[in-house]
């Protein structure tokens, strides 16, 4: 009988990406199943960012196929890639990306809004979302008024608004306290173990045993290495 993590989500084959004579990505290969939580790792500048970017379909491939959630991005074209993106790519950042004019709620409802949703569902598809975060006290305060971890919660409520298949997190605790960033980390794996496919990637070994299954090792455009990890408490 199939599995959920049978399903694919994401599978790249063979993708490279040329910046003038350089490789940033050098023939990579990668299976992510529905379900799984996997973390990328590697030095500075072995091209976990550039990975990140051709999963979520914001740069292309020099050669290579990406598919994420059924779909071959490369036959899609910006205006399509900008919709598949907002439907089924959830994506946080280390530095939260929140717009400073608008307070957090709405901050959320935007990407739903950026869909198509009407404003009145997608502020109630948001708050649905502040509650679940604990952060539903906080719905009207502006992000400079915020402290890094009730941003970045708004920034994961923000990437799950429209259900995505797959959320991806660029070094998600990078500029958090450690207090702060302990409880992205509780979060993200509470969104795993209820069926949320995740790709961390990190410079941060703890963050990836806490939350990820699987750890992916990337040096010079390649991986290097691919190993189960037992998840700390």
């Amino acid at each position: 009988m199939a599995t959920a993590h049978d399903r694919l989500v994401v599978r790249l084959g063979g993708v490279r990406k040329e910046y003038g004579e350089a490789n940033a990505l050098d023939g990579v290969s990668l299976e992510i199943g529905a379900g799984e939580a996997v973390a990328v790792m590697g030095p500075s500048g072995c091209g976990k960012s550039t990975l990140l970017n051709m999963i979520a379909g914001l740069d292309r491939p020099t050669s290579g196929t990406v598919e994420v959630a059924g779909q071959d991005l490369g036959a899609l074209n910006e205006t399509g890639l900008a919709l598949f993106r907002r439907r089924h790519i959830g994506m946080i950042f280390q530095f939260f990306n929140l717009v400073d004019d608008l307070p957090a709620l709405d901050n959320a409802a935007l990407a739903a809004q950026l869909t198509g949703t009407p404003a009145r569902q997608a502020r109630l598809r948001a708050m649905e979302l502040f509650d679940e975060l604990g952060i539903a006290a906080r719905k009207d305060t502006y992000p400079a008024a915020l402290s890094g971890g009730e941003r970045q919660r708004v920034a994961v409520a923000r990437a799950l608004m429209n259900r995505p298949a797959l959320l991806l997190a660029d070094e998600p605790t990078g500029a958090l306290d450690s207090r702060s960033g302990e409880q992205v980390m509780d979060l993200l794996i509470d969104l795993n173990q209820i069926g949320q496919t995740l790709l961390v990637v990190t410079h941060d070994l703890n963050l990836a045993t806490r939350c990820a299954g699987r750890l992916v090792e990337l040096a010079d455009g390649r991986v290097s290495g691919e190993r189960r990890l037992e998840r700390t408490p």
